[in-house]
C-alpha cells in the first residue's frame, strides 16, 4: 500500500478513535451528571403523602435542614420519615442491613464473615422481640407511622432516583430495596449499643497480656481511676440502705478467682481464641466505628447564676467515627398546637432511620448524651461438646438457630449458632476458633468433660428493652420528673444524659441496664461460664443510678470520667473509666471563667468545645526539654527539640510544636510498652471489606491486615502498639518521676529478665531521648526536612468516606462519593477531640460527631453543626455543605420560633393527604 494511502488511513483511524472517545465523554457525563442529580429531593411546592390526616410543612433553611409542622403526632412520623428518606434512603438501608446481618445481600461475599458475627448476636431478633413484648402501643403506632412514610417514598423511587449508590449496585448484582418496618428502626439502637459498649476489648486484651505480663505490670497498664486530681460527674448517688458499699475484686470469696479477678485453670490456649474475637471486631464495619480507648464525648450544663444569659446553657458534642453523611440528621418536629393529643414541639440531632429526636431541647427542655461506659458486656469461657455445654457439674443442650446468609453474586451460606445460659458462643464464627476450643486442654472439675473452651458474650443489648419508648418520652417531658422518668427507661447504650430547663434547673441522670456480678467478680477478665456463681444477680435499679439536681457547684461536667468515687457507691458501674483528661480540663475551663464573679456567654461555651490543649504534653514537655540531644548530625535534632520551647500546648492546625510533640508522643509508647505487649495485640486492619462493583471478591487480607495504607491508614506489622488513649496518659505519668522503671528499658531481652546486663537497660532520659530522634526523621520523611514547613493539619488529617461504596468502590465512585482532607486542629484526650490511634499514624479516626449549645434563655440564640450536611446524596448543596465551618470550629444559628423558622426559610413544601 502506498504511504500516502497508509497516512490518510491512519488519519480517518485516529479521528474515529477520537470522536468515539468524545462521544463517550460525553455521554459518560451526562449518564453521570443526571444519574447524580435524579435522586436529589423535591423541596418545594406539594406532594401527595398517603396517610395523612391533614398537610404538613417541610420548612428548609439554608442548609436543607427541615423544621415539620404537623397536627397530629402520626402525621408528625409519618413525614419525619418520608423527608429522611428523601435525604438519606441508602443511608438507612446500609444500616438496616447492618444491623440484621444481611450486608452480604447488597455487597456479595466479602461480607459474608461480617454477617456471620452479626447473625450471632442476632440485633435484629432481639429488635423483634421488643417491637412484639416490650414497647408502648403508642410507640408502635409512632413506628409503624415512620414505617409508612419511609414506604411512600419508596412506593415512587427507584434504582437512580433512589439514590447515586443504588445505580452502581444495581449495574453490579440487581439489588432492590424492601419495605421498611419498625423494626428496622428500633434494630439501630442495638448498632449504636455496640459502638458504646465500652470495656469488653480491654477485657480481651486484658487476658491477652497475660502470656508475656505479670499481674502487676498489667495493673500498671490499667491504673485506678485518679480520683484526687480528676473529678467525677457527682459527689454522691441515691444508695439503696440494704446494700454493702462495693468491694473490688478479691476483697470478697469468690469460686475459681485470683485477686485479680481472672478466673484459675484457663489454658493459654484460650489467648488464641480471644485474640480470633478481637480480630473479627476490629473487621466490624467502620459504620460501627472504630475500637480505642480514646473514643468519648463531652456535655456540660452551667446554671444561669454563672452566665451571661442569667438561665442555663447546655452544650454537647458526641464523639465518634467520621461518617459520610454523618451519623447525625438536624431536624425540628412540631405540633402546631401543643396538646395532650399532640405533645411533640422538638428540635436537635436525629438518627435517619429513626423517628424522634435523640439529642436537642423542646419548648421546656434541653438535654443531652455523652457515653456512660458502663461495663455491660462479660466474656464466659464455656467448656463445650459438639451439643452441649457444663453448667454445675451437667451437660445442658445448646440453644440453637440455623441464619443463611444470602450472598449478592454467590451461594448462600448457612450457619448454626449455638447459645448458652450467658448468651450466644461467638467463637463459633471462626473455623480456626472452634477447633481451638474442641482441642483445648482444660482442667476438668469432678464429672465434667474435656471438650474445650468455647467464648460466649453476656450483654445487656440482647435483651429486649424499652429504650425507643424512652426517646419518645425525652421528646415531650417538661421537668426533670419526667426527664427521670423517660431516663429510667433509656436501658442502652448506657448513657450520661444532663439536663436543663427554662425555669433555671440543672441536672444529670445515669440510666441504664448495668448488670450486679457476683462478690469477687469486677468485670475486668473472661470469667468461668461453667459456674453459676458467676451468673449476674440483677441490675442496678433506676431509681438508685446516680443523679444530681441544682449542685452547689452550679454547673456539671460530663466527659465519659468516673460517674462516682466507687468507695461512696453501693454499686459496680465499671472499673474501666476514661481518665478523667477531656472533663478535668472542661472542669478547670468552667472554673477560671466563672472565677471573681465572672459570667460564661455562649461564645465562652463554643471557645471551650474548641479548646484543643495538649494535657499529655502539659506533664510531659519539661521532662523533654531537659534533655541534652546528642546527635552526629548537630543541630537536626536539636532543632526539632526546640519548637517545643515556649509552645503553649494547643494543637492548631498550622502548628509545628504540635506535629512535632504528638510524633514524640507516638514513639515513647512505640518504645516503652510497643515491642513488650503480646503480639495479639498488633493492631488489625479497619476497613469495610466491601468489593469493586462487579466482583465479589475479598479486598483486603481475610487475617484484618489492611490492604494498603492509602486505604486503611498506616500500620506496624511487627509490633503491637498502644493506641494513644488518656489510659496511656495515666500510665506515664506514673511512672514519669520513676527514672529507672522497667518500662523505660529498651530492649525487650533486658525487660524480661533474659538479658541481665545492666549496661543494656535504657533509663527514661535514655528512652525520651531516643523518641525525639525518632520523631525528627519520622517526620523528616513525611514532611520535609525544614521544620519551618512542619504543621499538625498536614499529619493530622481528615478524609470523609462514604461508608461502603466510597470506600472500597471503584476510583470513579469514591471521586463522586468522597470528601476531603481536612487539615485539622484538636486531638487525642483534648476537648477538642479530633482523636488518632498511635498504633495507626496521625489520621483522625474519631471525631465531634456534631456540636450544640443550647440557650435557654432564648432557644433562638442557641447554635449547632453537624459533621456534614443534611442530604446524603453527593453533589447536592447539602452534600458537606456544613464540614468546612465544622472544621473552623464555628457553629449555626438554630431557629426554633415559628417566627424565625420562617423568616430563615429557604425552601417550602407541603406534604398533603
Amino acid at each position: 500500500m502506498p504511504a500516502r494511502k497508509k497516512s490518510r488511513r491512519l488519519r480517518i483511524i485516529v479521528i474515529a478513535v477520537v470522536l468515539l472517545l468524545v462521544a463517550g465523554l460525553g455521554y459518560g457525563s451526562y449518564w453521570s451528571v443526571s444519574t447524580v442529580r435524579a435522586s436529589f429531593p423535591q423541596t418545594s411546592g406539594s406532594l401527595k403523602l398517603k396517610g395523612l390526616s391533614a398537610p404538613v410543612d417541610v420548612d428548609r433553611d439554608a442548609n436543607g435542614i427541615p423544621q415539620l409542622y404537623a397536627d397530629t403526632p402520626e402525621d408528625l412520623f409519618r413525614a419525619q420519615g418520608y423527608v429522611q428518606a428523601q435525604d438519606r434512603f441508602y443511608e438507612m438501608d446500609v444500616r438496616r442491613h447492618l444491623t440484621s446481618g444481611r450486608l452480604s445481600e447488597m455487597f456479595g461475599s466479602s461480607e459474608v464473615e461480617t454477617d456471620a458475627f452479626l447473625r450471632t448476636l442476632n440485633w435484629h431478633g432481639i429488635a423483634q422481640k421488643e417491637y412484639d413484648t416490650e414497647l408502648d402501643s403508642t410507640t408502635k403506632e409512632y413506628l409503624q407511622a415512620y414505617s409508612d412514610g419511609v414506604n411512600a417514598y419508596l412506593a415512587d423511587h427507584s434504582g437512580a432516583s433512589l439514590s447515586l449508590e443504588y445505580a452502581a449496585l444495581s449495574l453490579s448484582n440487581n439489588y432492590k430495596p424492601e419495605p421498611w418496618t419498625p423494626v428496622d428502626s428500633v434494630a439501630w439502637l442495638k448498632a449504636m449499643a455496640w459502638d458504646l459498649r465500652d470495656n469488653m476489648q480491654d477485657e480481651i486484651d486484658r487476658t491477652l497480656m497475660t502470656s508475656r505480663l505479670s499481674q502487676a505490670q498489667i495493673k500498671q497498664l490499667y491504673p485506678d481511676y485518679p480520683y484526687s486530681r480528676n473529678q467525677p460527674i457527682v459527689d454522691a448517688g441515691t444508695v439503696d440502705p440494704t446494700t454493702k458499699v462495693y468491694e473490688p475484686a478479691g476483697t470478697a470469696d469468690a469460686q475459681d478467682s485470683t485477686s485479680s479477678g481472672a478466673p484459675q485453670n484457663i489454658s493459654s490456649s484460650v489467648d488464641t481464641q480471644l485474640a480470633g474475637i478481637s480480630q473479627i471486631i476490629d473487621q466490624m464495619p467502620t459504620l460501627l466505628g472504630p475500637t480505642g480507648s480514646g473514643i468519648g464525648s463531652n456535655s456540660w450544663v452551667v446554671s444561669g447564676k454563672y452566665t451571661t444569659t442569667g438561665k442555663p446553657l447546655l452544650a454537647n458534642d458526641p464523639h465518634l467515627a467520621p461518617q459520610l453523611p454523618s451519623v447525625w440528621y438536624q431536624m425540628g418536629l412540631h405540633c402546631r398546637t401543643l396538646s395532650k393529643s399532640c405533645p411533640y414541639d422538638v428540635t436537635g440531632f436525629t438518627f435517619s432511620g429513626m423517628p424522634g429526636v435523640i439529642i436537642g431541647h423542646n419548648q421546656d427542655i434541653a438535654w443531652g448524651m455523652t457515653n456512660l461506659g458502663a461495663d455491660v458486656t462479660d466474656l464466659y469461657l464455656e467448656k463445650v461438646t459438639a451439643k452441649t455445654y457444663l453448667l454445675d457439674g451437667k451437660q445442658v443442650p445448646f440453644t440453637t438457630r440455623r441464619e443463611t446468609i444470602k450472598v449478592a453474586g454467590g451461594k448462600s451460606r448457612t450457619i448454626t449458632v449455638r447459645e448458652t445460659n450467658n448468651g450466644p458462643v461467638i467463637s463459633d464464627r471462626s473455623d480456626e476458633l472452634r477447633t481451638v476450643g474442641e482441642t483445648a486442654p482444660v482442667t476438668d472439675p469432678p464429672g465434667g468433660v474435656n471438650g474445650g473452651y468455647a467464648v460466649a458474650l453476656k450483654w445487656t443489648a440482647l435483651q429486649p428493652s424499652k429504650t425507643m419508648d424512652a426517646v419518645f418520652e425525652l421528646d415531650r417531658a417538661t421537668d426533670f420528673t419526667q426527664f427521670r422518668a423517660a431516663a429510667s427507661d433509656f436501658a442502652v447504650p448506657s448513657q450520661n444524659l444532663i439536663y436543663a430547663d427554662t425555669k433555671g434547673n440543672i441536672g444529670y441522670q445515669a440510666p441504664g441496664k448495668v448488670p450486679v456480678r457476683a462478690s469477687g467478680d469486677d468485670g475486668t477478665y473472661p470469667v468461668p461460664g461453667w459456674d453459676s456463681h458467676y451468673d449476674w444477680k440483677k441490675y442496678i435499679p433506676s431509681k438508685a443510678m446516680p443523679y444530681e439536681y441544682n449542685p452547689p457547684s452550679g454547673y456539671i461536667v460530663t466527659a465519659n470520667q468516673a460517674v462516682i468515687d466507687q468507695s461512696k457507691y453501693p454499686y459496680l458501674l465499671t472499673e474501666d473509666w476514661d481518665y478523667g483528661t477531656r472533663s478535668q480540663r472542661i472542669n478547670d475551663l468552667i472554673a477560671s471563667k466563672i472565677k471573681d464573679g465572672g459570667k460564661i456567654s455562649m461564645d465562652d461555651m463554643q471557645s471551650m468545645q474548641n479548646d484543643d490543649s495538649s494535657e499529655i504534653a502539659k506533664l510531659l514537655v519539661p521532662y523533654l526539654l531537659k534533655i541534652n540531644i546528642k546527635n552526629d548530625k548537630g543541630d537536626y535534632v536539636r532543632d526539632a527539640q526546640k519548637l517545643l520551647e515556649g509552645w503553649d500546648y494547643n494543637q492548631d492546625s498550622d502548628s509545628a510544636a504540635a506535629a512535632y510533640f504528638n510524633a514524640v508522643w507516638r514513639n515513647v509508647l512505640k518504645l516503652a510498652f510497643g515491642n513488650k505487649l503480646p503480639k495479639e495485640l498488633r493492631p488489625k486492619g479497619q476497613c469495610l471489606r466491601v468489593p469493586p462493583v462487579g466482583e465479589t471478591g475479598p479486598v483486603d487480607d481475610l487475617d484484618g491486615t489492611p490492604k494498603t495504607v492509602e486505604e486503611c491508614g498506616e500500620r506496624d506489622a511487627d509490633e503491637a502498639q498502644p493506641d494513644g488513649g488518656d489510659r496511656w496518659f495515666e500510665v506515664v505519668r506514673n511512672i514519669l518521676q520513676q527514672p529507672d522503671s522497667q518500662w523505660w528499658t529498651m530492649s525487650t531481652t533486658a525487660f524480661f529478665g533474659v538479658d541481665q546486663n545492666p549496661a543494656h537497660r535504657s533509663d527514661r532520659d535514655q528512652l525520651l531521648a531516643q523518641a525525639m530522634k525518632d520523631a525528627r526523621y519520622e517526620l523528616t520523611a513525611k514532611l520535609g526536612k525544614d521544620i519551618d514547613t512542619w504543621s499538625w493539619g498536614r499529619l493530622h488529617k481528615l478524609d470523609l468516606k462514604n461508608q461502603t461504596l466510597g470506600t472500597d468502590g471503584p476510583g470513579v465512585l469514591k471521586w463522586i462519593l468522597n470528601r476531603g482532607p481536612y487539615q485539622l486542629s484538636g486531638g487525642e484526650a483534648a476537648v477538642d477531640a479530633t482523636g488518632w490511634n498511635a498504633a495507626g499514624g496521625y489520621d483522625v479516626e474519631w471525631v465531634p460527631s456534631m456540636r450544640m449549645i443550647v440557650n435557654l434563655q432564648d432557644f433562638d440564640k442557641s447554635r449547632w453543626i453537624n459533621l456534614t450536611g443534611a442530604s446524603g446524596h453527593a453533589y447536592n448543596a447539602h452534600y458537606t455543605d456544613q464540614t468546612s465551618l465544622w472544621a473552623a470550629g464555628k457553629l449555626l444559628p438554630w431557629y426554633y420560633s415559628d417566627k424565625r423558622v420562617d423568616q430563615a426559610a429557604k425552601a417550602k413544601m407541603a406534604l398533603t393527604p
